[in-house]
């Protein structure tokens, strides 16, 4: 008697699936996308556009691309396009609502329309990711997975919490030049840690937003002044 595959018995049974990591542990960050210069490329594909809006961002990179996504505005407002009134805020705003999906282990990121709708000009985009790419180019080279225990799920945690922090001062901030551009930048950090499982970025993170949290509260005292 022949035996063909179409017989149950000789069916090959398939490996059991890896249960989902819950919380900020899950990973869910693209694989695809584990540098800053694919995510620059991925940002020029849509800048050939003469618009780009957010969702058009979310589309191209994907909606469980956590990190990725988290990456984008902060490296939008760490670039030129931080000028733009209003838009540190959106930036902001998109960046609390990823951190907060992600501390609650959601599979996939969720915008509302009105934000998905937000657009900056596709040369305007195109522009900012020139300018960046030295510095990401530079990063990518020196990313490498180190101190674990700084991107760990309990770390993780305390990474977006702070992340949270950030996003609820930068509306505040934005009538002062450039201190959106340096709050962006600890997020940025936070999230190339995220990305690369690299703690060093972390530590450096939790560096900067100290240095400016203390910058702040010092001019804000009126220690410059004195």
């Amino acid at each position: 008697m022949t035996l063909t595959m179409s017989d149950p018995e000789m069916m090959p049974t398939p490996p059991e699936a890896a249960p989902a990591l819950p919380g900020p542990d899950r990973e869910s960050d693209g694989s695809e996308l584990r540098s800053l210069g694919a995510i620059l490329d991925a940002l020029d594909h849509t800048a050939r556009h003469d618009s780009v809006s957010v969702g058009d961002v979310l589309e191209e990179i994907g909606v469980t691309s956590f990190a990725p996504i988290l990456l984008v505005p902060a490296m939008i407002l760490v670039s030129p396009l931080s000028g733009i009134p209003g838009l540190p805020t959106i930036g902001a705003m998109l960046m609390l609502l990823i951190s907060v999906q992600k501390l609650l282990g959601r599979p996939h990121i969720w915008l509302p329309g009105w934000l998905k709708r937000r657009k900056v000009a596709g040369w305007r985009l195109a522009k900012a990711t020139t300018w960046l790419r030295r510095p990401a180019g530079w990063i990518d080279r020196r990313t490498h997975r180190r101190l674990p225990w700084l991107v760990s799920r309990p770390a993780n945690v305390l990474t977006l919490a702070t992340i949270l922090v950030i996003c609820l001062l930068i509306p505040f901030l934005e009538i002062l030049p450039m201190v959106t551009s340096i709050f962006a930048t600890a997020i940025a950090f936070y999230a190339i840690a995220l990305l690369a499982r690299d703690g060093v970025f972390t530590l450096l993170g939790h560096i900067w937003s100290g240095v400016a949290l203390f910058g702040i509260w010092w001019l804000v005292s009126g220690g410059a002044l004195g």
